[in-house]
C-alpha cells in the first residue's frame, strides 16, 4: 500500500507539472498563430502509442503510455520527434520556423516560466495553509550549533549558540535568515553564547561576499550526534556492517560526540583503514573497520529530523506570496550551487544523481498533502532549471540558438538543429539510464 501511494502521488505530481509546462509552450504558440499538431501527457511511443486521444481543431490531445514526460508537437519545429518530412517543404506562415525569432524565443521560454511561477506559487500556498516549521534556538541551549568552514574561519566555533545577528535577535535555526541579515541588512557582528558567556563575533565585508557561494543548508545547523539515517550500498560504511540507527562515537580512538566532529577527523585519514566505535540502535557497543575514501567520506547520511521540538510560523495570504517567492528563489539558487559543485567535482555525482526512484522517495507514503505540494513545488523548480540547461533537445538548447539568432541575425540551419537535437536526445537518454542504474544499484 505504501508503494501504491507513492506511485500515485508521483504520477499525479508529474502529470500536473507536465501539463502546465507544455501549456506554457502551447498558449504562446497559439497566441502567435502557430499550428500545434499534438499536445500529449506522457509519450505515445511504440508499441502501444496513445492510451487516449482526441482531435479538436488542428490539435490532437492525448495521453501516452510511457510516463517519462510529455510534449507539444509544433509545426515547422525540429524536435525530438525528428519529423524531417515536414522540414523539406517551403516554410508555411503557420509554422514555427516562419515566426520572428523573438516570438519563437517566447514560445520556448513559456514552459520553464510556468514551472518557475508554479513552484513559487505552490510554496506560497503551502506557507499559507500549513505555515513554516522551524527549530527555536532555545532548543539548542545544551549542545549549541554546528557551522560551515567559512563560519569557523570567521570567528565562530562549533557549539556556539547564535543569539543575535547585528541588532536582530536570532531566535530560530534559519541559515537563510542569517545570510539575509548579513548580506542585505549589512550586519557585521553576531552575538553567541560560548561556554556560558556571551561573546561578539565580528566579520568582514569579504565574509559577506562569500556567503552566496555556500549552500544555506550547510552554513549553520543544530548540533546533533552522529546517528546514521542511511548507509549507501557499496560504500565503506555499509560494507563494514554499519546500519541505520547506529551511532558513531569514535574514530581511531578519537571521541566523536557530534556529527560535525567526524569530517575533520576523516579528512586526516583519507584513503586509510580506520576503526570506528559504534553504538547500535539496541545499545550494544562494537568496533567496525573500514577504509575512508579519498574524499574523506564513508557513504552515510546523518539523522537530523525528529531530534528537536519544532514550532510553526503562520502566514496570511498576502504574507505568503513574498515568502513563497523567497523560498522558491532560495531553493533554485541552492540547486544551482549544488549542480556547480558536482560539475567541479566537489560533490559526488554518483551520490547525488537520481532517477524516478529517488524522486518517489521524496513523497510521504501516508499521502501528506503538505509534503505532496512541497515536493511538487520543488520538482517544478528543478524541472524548470534542468530544462534551461543549454543541451539540444531541452528548452535551454533551443533558447541558446535563438539568443544567438537574435544577437547576430543569423539563423541556425535546420540540418544543424537536426544533428544537435539527435545528439542531445541520446545524451539525455544516456543520462536517464545512468541515473536509473544508480538507483537500482543503491536498492540492491
Amino acid at each position: 500500500m505504501d508503494t501504491l501511494s507513492i506511485v500515485c502521488q508521483f504520477l499525479l505530481s508529474l502529470s500536473i507539472l507536465i501539463v502546465l509546462h507544455e501549456m506554457g509552450h502551447f498558449a504562446p504558440a497559439k497566441w502567435f498563430k502557430t499550428r500545434v499538431e499534438k499536445f500529449y501527457l506522457f509519450f505515445d511511443a511504440p508499441p502501444f502509442n496513445s492510451l487516449i486521444s482526441r482531435k479538436r481543431g488542428e490539435t490532437e490531445y492525448g495521453i501516452g503510455w510511457l510516463p517519462l514526460g510529455g510534449y507539444v508537437k509544433i509545426s515547422g519545429m525540429v524536435d525530438e520527434s525528428m519529423d524531417k518530412e515536414q522540414m523539406k517543404g517551403p516554410a508555411q506562415p503557420w509554422e514555427f520556423r516562419s515566426k520572428p525569432a523573438w516570438q519563437r524565443l517566447i514560445i520556448m521560454l513559456g514552459g520553464v516560466t510556468v514551472n518557475f511561477l508554479l513552484g513559487m506559487f505552490l510554496f506560497a500556498m503551502v506557507l499559507w495553509g500549513w505555515g513554516k516549521q522551524y527549530i527555536p534556538t532555545s532548543e539548542l541551549r545544551k549542545d549549541g550549533m554546528a557551522f560551515d568552514s567559512l563560519m569557523l574561519k570567521n570567528g565562530f566555533q562549533q557549539g556556539d549558540l547564535l543569539v543575535k545577528v547585528g541588532d536582530k535577535p536570532f531566535d530560530r535555526v534559519d541559515a537563510n535568515d542569517f545570510r539575509k541579515t548579513v548580506m542585505l541588512d549589512g550586519a557585521r557582528q553576531a552575538t553567541v553564547v560560548r561556554a556560558g558567556q556571551q561573546q561578539v563575533v565580528t566579520f568582514s565585508d569579504e565574509f559577506a561576499k562569500l556567503l552566496p557561494k555556500i549552500l544555506k543548508s550547510e552554513l549553520l545547523s543544530a548540533r546533533v550526534p552522529f546517528l546514521i539515517d542511511t548507509a549507501l550500498v557499496g560504500k565503506p560504511a555499509a560494507g563494514a556492517g554499519i546500519q541505520k540507527g547506529d551511532r558513531i562515537v569514535s574514530l581511531n580512538g578519537y571521541p566523536i560526540e557530534y556529527y560535525d566532529q567526524f569530517k575533520p577527523l576523516a579528512d586526516r585519514f583519507k584513503g586509510q583503514s580506520v576503526t570506528l566505535g559504534i553504538i547500535s540502535a539496541k545499545g550494544d557497543s562494537a568496533s567496525k573497520t573500514l577504509t575512508i575514501t579519498e574524499l574523506g567520506t564513508i557513504g552515510v547520511g546523518a539523522k537530523f529530523d525528529g531530534l528537536f521540538k519544532r514550532e510553526t510560523q503562520t502566514y496570511t495570504l498576502f504574507q505568503s506570496f513574498p515568502a513563497g517567492i523567497e523560498m522558491g528563489w532560495g531553493f533554485l539558487t541552492d540547486q544551482m550551487r549544488a549542480f556547480g559543485q558536482m560539475f567541479k567535482g566537489k560533490l559526488s555525482v554518483k551520490d547525488n544523481l537520481g532517477s524516478v526512484i529517488s524522486i518517489g522517495k521524496l513523497f510521504d507514503p501516508a499521502w501528506d498533502w503538505r509534503v505532496f505540494w512541497s515536493v511538487t513545488a520543488s520538482l517544478s523548480i528543478i524541472l524548470a532549471f534542468m530544462n534551461l540547461l543549454p543541451i539540444p533537445a531541452l528548452d535551454g538548447g533551443y533558447v541558446l540558438f535563438l539568443i544567438w539568432e537574435v544577437i547576430t541575425g543569423r539563423k541556425v540551419s535546420d540540418q544543424f538543429m537536426e544533428r544537435a537535437v539527435t545528439v542531445g536526445f541520446f545524451l539525455l537518454i544516456g543520462l536517464m539510464i545512468f541515473a536509473l542504474g544508480l538507483d537500482v544499484w543503491r536498492l540492491f
